[in-house]
This record gives C-alpha cells, sequence and structure tokens, in this order.
C-alpha cells in the first residue's frame, strides 16, 4: 500500500502537492499525470470523495442534477455511468467518485488517513514543504489546495455540550454505520440543506421530533424520481453539446432556457402561472431562470418570494408554524436555495414540533437535552444541523506562509482575498481549487472544478515552457479582483441575506461576501482572457 510505504519515506519529492482527495483534488492528480508531473494527495478522510464521504446524514442529496453533476473530461465515463436517480444521493455520488478513482488508477496516489498541518515556501529553492499530522513531509515547486468549500463543519459552541448524556451529531460528520433513530426523542438544530434533507427522514423514525429554528430558509420540492431512461439517453448524446453550452451560462449548466422578461412586465395571473410550472417541475435553477431580474430588483424577487412563502402557507396546517417557516428576512435565491422531498409535509405530522430559536434562543445543552430562554426539553439525541466554515475554514486551519511571513490565515483576518479565486498575492505557486472570489458554490461545482484546474495545469505547462519556476499575482491585480468581487455583489439582492456566502453563520468571521455572483459564463473568458494576455495580473520569474 502506498500509505505504509510513503509513511517510512522521511520526504517525498514532487513536481506538485494536492491538498484534498475529494473531487478536486482527484481531478487535479489526473490533469497533473497527463502534464507528466508526480504528485499526491493528502486526505485526511478514510476514503476519497471529499463532502460526500463525510456527509452520509439521512437523505443527503445533490441539489444539482445527476446528469450534470458528474466530470466530463472523459466522454467513456459519461456515457457508460448509469444514474438510477434525477437528483444523486450520497452513497450514489460516492460510489461514482471511487469508481473514478479506481478507472483512471488515481488512488495509487492518494495518501489517506492524513491531515496537512502546514504548508510553507521556500523562496530561494521555490519549493513548498508540507507537513502533515501523521509525520510524512513532502516538497515540491507546485502545491495545489483542493480543500473544498464545504468541508470544516461547524459545532455551536453552546454551552455545556460535553454535559450531555445521550448521543450528540454533526451532519458533516455523521457515522458511517449510520444511526437508528427508532423510538427516541430527537433535537434538530438547524433548518439549511441538511436540515432540510435529514429531518423528513429522521421524522419518520423518532418517537419525537423538536426542529430548532433560528432562521428559516427557503425550500423548493426537488421532484426526485427514478431516472427517466428516454431522458438519460437524450441527455447523453447531447452531451459534448451540453457541457460546451455550460460554459456560457450562469451556473455552469446547460438546458435552462434564459428568461428574457423582467417578473415585472407580465400581469399576476400570468407571473403566478409560470411559478407554478417550476414549482411542479422542480429544482432551483429552473425557478430562479423564471425571470431576469430575480436576483437583482427587490420588487420583482417579491413576487416569488411570496409566491414560495404561499405555498409553505397551503401545505403547513399549522399557521404559526407555517409562518415561522415562511422566510421574510432575505429575497429568495439570496441563500442557496434548498430543494426538498416532503419537508414542509413533515410539520403537519403528530410527532414533529418547530421549536422558534429566534425568540427564544437556545441558552444551554444540560445533560437531559436543550434549554432554551423560554423551556426545557428532554432528548436521547442530538442532531447538529449547522452548517460549515465555508469557503475559507479548511485553508484558515493550516499554517499557510512563505518563509517566516505572516500565515495565510492572518492575511485573510479581514476577509479572503484572492486574484480570480485561483491565487493569492504574497503565495506564489499555491493555486486554489474554487477558492474565495470565484463562482464556486455559486455554479455545478464539477465544471468549476475542471475549469480552475485546466487553467491551473495549462499555467504551470506555461511556465515550464518559457522555463520560469516561479508565478503569483501582484497586490495590484488582486485588489482590483477583490473590489470586482464586491461590486459585482452589491449589484445584485445577495448581500440582503445575512448567508454563509459572506460567512454569517460563525461568529467573529468578517463579513465580506465570498463567492463571484458575476456568472460562470464572464468568469471564465476572464481567465481566458488573463491567460491569453500573457497572464495578466500575475509575475512569473526564475
Amino acid at each position: 500500500m502506498p500509505d505504509a510505504l510513503e509513511r517510512a519515506s522521511s520526504v517525498l519529492t514532487l513536481d506538485a502537492i494536492v491538498v484534498g482527495g475529494g473531487l478536486g483534488g482527484l481531478y487535479a492528480l489526473h490533469r497533473l499525470r497527463k502534464l507528466g508531473l508526480t504528485a499526491r494527495a493528502f486526505e485526511a478522510g478514510s476514503g476519497v470523495g471529499g463532502t460526500w464521504f463525510w456527509n452520509r446524514y439521512p437523505g443527503a442529496r445533490c441539489d444539482v442534477e445527476s446528469l450534470e453533476y458528474s466530470y466530463a473530461f472523459d466522454d467513456d465515463l459519461q456515457q457508460e455511468w448509469h444514474w438510477p436517480e434525477r437528483y444523486g444521493n450520497q452513497p450514489e455520488i460516492l460510489r461514482y467518485i471511487e469508481h473514478v478513482a479506481d478507472r483512471f488508477d488515481l488512488r495509487r496516489d492518494v495518501i489517506l488517513n492524513t491531515r496537512v498541518v502546514s504548508a510553507q515556501f521556500d523562496q530561494a529553492a521555490n519549493l513548498w514543504t508540507v507537513r502533515t499530522d501523521t509525520g510524512v513531509v513532502a516538497r515540491a515547486p507546485f502545491c495545489i489546495m483542493a480543500t473544498g468549500n464545504l468541508s470544516t463543519p461547524r459545532v455551536p459552541d453552546f454551552k455545556g455540550i460535553e454535559n450531555f448524556k445521550g448521543k450528540w451529531y454533526h451532519t458533516g460528520l455523521w457515522p458511517h454505520e449510520g444511526v437508528d433513530f427508532s423510538g427516541l426523542r430527537v433535537g434538530i438544530v438547524g433548518t439549511g440543506s441538511s436540515g432540510v434533507q435529514s429531518i423528513p427522514l429522521i421524522a419518520k423514525q423518532a418517537k419525537h421530533l423538536h426542529v430548532f429554528q433560528r432562521t428559516a430558509n427557503f425550500s423548493l420540492p426537488a421532484r426526485n424520481a427514478p431516472m427517466d431512461p428516454e431522458i438519460e439517453q437524450r441527455h447523453k448524446s447531447e452531451y459534448s453539446e451540453r457541457r460546451l453550452a455550460a460554459f456560457d451560462t450562469p451556473f455552469g449548466i446547460a438546458g435552462f432556457p434564459p428568461p428574457t422578461k423582467s417578473a415585472l412586465e407580465v400581469s399576476e395571473e400570468e407571473r403566478n402561472a409560470k411559478y407554478e410550472s417550476k414549482w411542479a417541475e422542480g429544482g432551483s435553477i429552473s425557478f430562479l431562470y423564471s425571470y431576469t431580474d430575480l436576483l437583482l430588483n427587490k420588487d420583482a424577487n417579491d413576487t416569488a418570494s411570496e409566491f414560495v412563502r404561499n405555498k409553505i402557507r397551503a401545505i403547513v396546517r399549522d399557521q404559526r408554524a407555517a409562518e415561522l417557516l415562511a422566510p421574510k428576512d432575505h429575497p429568495i435565491g439570496t441563500k442557496r436555495l434548498c430543494l426538498d422531498t416532503n419537508y414542509y409535509e413533515t410539520y403537519n405530522r403528530d410527532n414533529v414540533t418547530l421549536v422558534d430559536a429566534r425568540s427564544a434562543p437556545i441558552e444551554e445543552i444540560t445533560a437531559a437535552g436543550i434549554r432554551t430562554s423560554e423551556a426545557e426539553f428532554e432528548f436521547d439525541a442530538i442532531v447538529f444541523a449547522t452548517g460549515f466554515d465555508a469557503m475559507t475554514g479548511a485553508l484558515k486551519e493550516i499554517d499557510i506562509r512563505v518563509g517566516n511571513g505572516p500565515a495565510l490565515a492572518e492575511k485573510w483576518d479581514g476577509g479572503p482575498t484572492t486574484y480570480l479565486g485561483l491565487m493569492v498575492a504574497g503565495f506564489p505557486n499555491m493555486f486554489i481549487i474554487t477558492g474565495p472570489g470565484s463562482p464556486s458554490v455559486k455554479t455545478q461545482m464539477i465544471v468549476a472544478i475542471e475549469q480552475h484546474m485546466d487553467w491551473i495545469g495549462d499555467c504551470i505547462s506555461a511556465l515550464k515552457a518559457r522555463g520560469m519556476r516561479r508565478i503569483e499575482p501582484s497586490a495590484d491585480a488582486e485588489r482590483d479582483w477583490v473590489r470586482h468581487v464586491n461590486e459585482v455583489a452589491d449589484s445584485t439582492l445577495y448581500p440582503l441575506a445575512n448567508s454563509w456566502y459572506v460567512g454569517a453563520n460563525i461568529p467573529g468571521k468578517p463579513r465580506v461576501f465570498m463567492p463571484y455572483v458575476g456568472g460562470f459564463a464572464g468568469y471564465k473568458r476572464k481567465c481566458d482572457a488573463v491567460a491569453a494576455n500573457d497572464y495578466e495580473g500575475f509575475a512569473m520569474s526564475r
């Protein structure tokens, strides 16, 4: 096994080091190998898969349709793989990722059960030295951070959590053997995507489920179903055209006719008919594609937000619960839209109680359960569906620095700064896959991963062809890009939401809008133009 062999070696000397063994890390290995470069990926988990390795909670499922949420780099792979459902669930997606790792013999270059703790660049030698918690050390000219956007689970710092006598779980660190809640009194904290997906299934098992909601989120029906063979066949016959067309879309997904009208141009009757058809169709991108200005104009957005709020009121029989579940503090789509199967219907069950944790905040986890400012609840198990330190958490946990200079976490103390989300000024030869300042979570993630790694691979090739050994963005290019990212965000409704896009779920995290919301198409054109224009904004040196 490479693990045992390489742990015995004092220092690995490579062309490139990859941090992370998920979708990004695996494609990085594949691309680097195509360039004839030696590389290893370090992965903290005991298996490949990244977010799909860790997030095994009940109902975990992708919110992008399975025929789209897949690699495009190999046509035989996308033609042969069969997705059983419209939306892939966690076990199926992990099976797919493992298949890719085996098919392209990538596992031999992944060192598992190994967490990177530091990465230091030696400017004289032009080498990154990466150290791990297992004692493995690696050196290489290039370091590629494939640490993922949602890979640092956040367990809230509740007083008394260590005193709880029952068992508690985080959706992002779910036991691999699963959890049986049959006959148990369960409390779940959080109603973001993982909460919305897991609550209906936990409710079917639990004796009673209390849902602690601080902030309501909009959720649309997924309309998941077994894969239609005709749709699959047609999609696969059009794969090459669809993948190419995806480059010219805002979300990196083709097949949705772009809207042509404002929501305010049409009658209320026509508008509601459109929303009704989108609700019946299922999916989030299609709904946001109803009109041109749903994410730009508050009055336009209000029409879509109120349509969904009325749907919630019609589904949930308890009107007090319905009003609590109907979001009123942010425009629809400005937080990541959830997709669900029978989420709102679950609140009609006799064994489910919604607790308003905004008016009565959680004050303490007790030995018996949860105490809010108004009441105490006894539980056998507690589930924290409280999300992640998104976009920057995993990178800031690693001590990344150049020489004896400040760590990346210090540079990002006021919020992350990058050029194109690909590199950081002052950190030569360190690339980031889907970093802050790129579309990342606002696009189809695998399209974003492949676009980023293809750009990185071409960049390394260009360096070598020119006899150069080092590349980094200028401080001016980084500053201008960060300004552009924020200007684009400020021209939309996104900043009106207190979302994890701005780190609002992490106490003390600076409020900076992290993903680029100018659309994948414009972003890719910018990256291509930068490369074509002699890597404008970057400095190459020997």
